[in-house]
């Protein structure tokens, strides 16, 4: 394909041709406004409604499901830069309704087609005291709704913000999941959230007790997921506790920023620009009955970001990669490429190092003189593997455009930048225009460090990948990977970096091996601390797991779990289905229906616990196969921190 299937956002000609066929009603805004009535906006199955209530002196919003609150009356609002507010004795000047139906289609993701059905409403606002004229857009889905804003006109154009009035006001008894940078998660109601002191965090960054998106809460009777889509030319959101209610600010630092390039470099952005037309970010609540079903509907998150900006992006090819380490030389990368082929992996990357001495001021252009870079290229290439080269920010900012050129004129498939600084609206820019410019030389993109997504891998499909997770560089908990399933991965890529049979892992081999299918990361890496020597000379049976897992999906389920406890996800690439579960420190037995297969037998290859060692990473992983049929019900038997990764495929396979 091309690119992707879908009806023009708000703003743009058709959008509002079909606003206008669909029977838009426009509203007296001063009676609307002086009886303080409200306008709603319902999803496409009436489960899910969005409430705009306008009054004298505030803006807010309420989301029930199910005739269940979900979010009680909440301030709406931005906030300018001279600190006065729009939204506050707001004139509701006139209201728009339509409905979206179908489905667009990926060039990758958690499914063939993302359900794009809903009903949307905008209602037009002007603040007499300035004169500025703004929309606010609501949208409800089967699965959850979001509200963004849109500057319409205002004297002398653009103006300057400071920040946001959005708040979440959400229900007695709420549990918060939340985290700071790459933190562990925090479990506390709202008005318990705590000011993180990670030590990563330097004076040049936002203190408090905020929360990096999304942020998921179990409040009674359901899960939601608050988040963040379409983030391009705006700060990145945190949630900040006032009280009870979780309110919205918008970052005036980078994260982690001083650590890597000395004091006082990084100023603060006390406000922003918003130009004439320009429309905020989605504020996203993502809403299920349990907190699995956050895993199977990930994709609004990606659906409510701008369309694809690049055109045809069939050359973009997602995948599986390993990484070329220590001593950098050609043999030792001919060793990587012959591994990575011989495992049926997609991608070497070269780390850190690789181009002068790996300081701010080395050339990225240049590698050292034991590597001889269109020589690896050719080699990776004759072996159909793709070369991806790592690249500190600096000298991207440095040498952008000499960068792209002469890694195009090499062959290399994409570009891993480390060190990036994301939050405040220029980093954001720099961020969106370095992606553009990427994935106009055909380049893929996956950024490292305190990042996280905002549905951008849909308007540029380059962008496969990006951190902002407590991964395997750390070897957190089984609790803390079981936690990231229904928070940080349902937001978007995930790239953990998984390594296999690490002394410092804190989990079992086979919880390693189900993170593949658990995880959602189109550019998957592999063996993160590992070299082909480690693997020379044995059989390593349970490898063949990796090597045929994919990374991208037609079908999702999530069939069970609970945060911070355990899970189960299966997904289907063509009529094959992988299976990974991953348990906390508590050893637990699962029984799983099949029905998720559909009609016929299949052979399942599985990679299950053994007999649990004196610590986690010494608990080896048994192989059996089995056949098994949609009626059939099968028994995962989870270790301590442990897990089981299951393939399913054609009975007639043979072995």
């Amino acid at each position: 394909m091309s690119g992707e299937e879908r009806s023009e956002d708000v703003g743009g000609p058709a959008r509002r041709a079909v606003l206008a066929g669909a029977g838009a009603a426009l509203l007296a805004g001063p009676a609307w406004a002086a009886k303080g009535q409200g306008l709603e906006v319902v999803s496409p199955d009436g489960r899910v409604r969005l409430r705009l209530s306008v009054g004298a002196s505030e803006l807010t919003w309420t989301v029930t499901r199910a005739g269940r609150a979900v979010l009680a009356p909440s301030p709406l609002g931005l906030v300018l830069a001279d600190g006065r507010r729009l939204g506050s004795g707001a004139r509701l000047t006139g209201v728009t309704h339509r409905r979206e139906q179908g489905a667009w289609t990926p060039p990758y993701g958690i499914r063939a087609r993302y359900d794009q059905a809903c009903s949307e409403l905008t209602a037009e606002f002007e603040q007499p005291d300035t004169g500025i004229r703004f929309a606010v857009v609501a949208r409800a889905y089967d699965h959850g709704c979001a509200v963004r804003y849109v500057l319409r006109g205002a004297p002398g154009g653009a103006v300057k913000l400071a920040g946001e009035a959005t708040g979440f006001v959400l229900p007695p008894e709420t549990v918060l999941y939340a985290s700071r940078d790459e933190g562990e998660y925090q479990r506390t109601a709202p008005a318990g959230l705590a000011p993180v002191v990670h030590p990563a965090l330097t004076a040049s960054a936002d203190k408090g007790p905020f929360a990096d998106l999304p942020v998921t809460a179990m409040i009674p009777g359901a899960a939601v997921l608050i988040a963040e889509s379409d983030r391009l030319d705006y700060p990145r959101a945190m949630l900040k506790a006032d009280g009870a209610k979780l309110d919205v600010h918008l970052m005036r630092f980078p994260g982690r920023a001083d650590g890597w390039s000395g004091p006082g470099d990084t100023p603060a952005e006390e406000s922003f620009d918003f130009a004439i037309g320009q429309a905020s970010p989605w504020r996203v609540l993502l809403v299920a009955e349990t907190e699995a079903g956050l895993i199977e509907h990930a994709d609004l998150i990606t659906t409510l970001a701008s369309p694809n900006r690049l055109g045809d992006v069939r050359w973009i090819k997602p995948g599986r990669a390993v990484r070329v380490r220590k001593s950098y030389s050609m043999a030792g990368t001919m060793e990587v490429i012959a591994f990575a082929a011989a495992h049926k992996l997609d991608y070497i990357e070269f780390d850190a190092h690789w181009y002068g001495d790996g300081t701010d001021p080395s050339d990225a252009t240049r590698a050292i003189p034991a590597l001889d870079m269109p020589a690896i290229v050719a080699a990776a290439r004759a072996k159909d593997l793709g070369v991806i080269l790592y690249v500190d920010r600096v000298p991207a900012m440095r040498q952008r455009d000499a960068i792209l050129s002469t890694y195009k004129a090499w062959g290399v498939a994409g570009i891993k930048f480390g060190f990036v600084w994301e939050g405040r609206q220029s980093d954001n820019r720099f961020i969106v225009d370095l992606i553009r410019a990427c994935g106009e030389h055909g380049l893929l993109v996956n950024l490292h460090d305190n990042l996280r997504p905002a549905g951008l891998e849909r308007t540029y499909p380059n962008y496969v990948a990006l951190e902002g997770v407590r991964g395997n560089e750390q070897f957190p908990t089984a609790r803390h990977n079981v936690t990231l399933p229904f928070t940080r991965a349902v937001a978007g890529p995930i790239d953990y970096t998984i390594c296999y049979a690490h002394e410092r892992n804190q989990t079992t081999n086979a919880h390693q091996l189900a993170m593949a299918a658990v995880y959602y990361n189109p550019l998957t890496f592999l063996y993160w601390y590992d070299t082909p020597a480690k693997y020379a000379g044995k059989p390593w049976p349970e490898l063949a797991w990796f090597d045929e897992c994919p990374t991208v999906w037609d079908e999702t389920r999530a069939l069970a779990g609970r945060i911070g406890e355990y899970v189960v996800v299966a997904r289907r690439h063509g009529d094959r289905w992988f299976l990974g579960a991953m348990t906390n420190e508590t050893p637990r037995v699962l029984k799983l229906p099949l029905s998720f297969l559909g009609k016929g037998v299949r052979r399942a290859r599985v990679f299950a616990d053994g007999p649990a060692g004196a610590k986690a990473n010494q608990t080896p992983v048994v192989l059996s196969e089995i056949r098994v049929g949609p009626g059939d019900v099968l028994i995962l038997d989870l270790k301590p921190s442990g897990g089981q990764a299951v393939l399913f495929e054609a009975s007639e396979v043979k072995a």
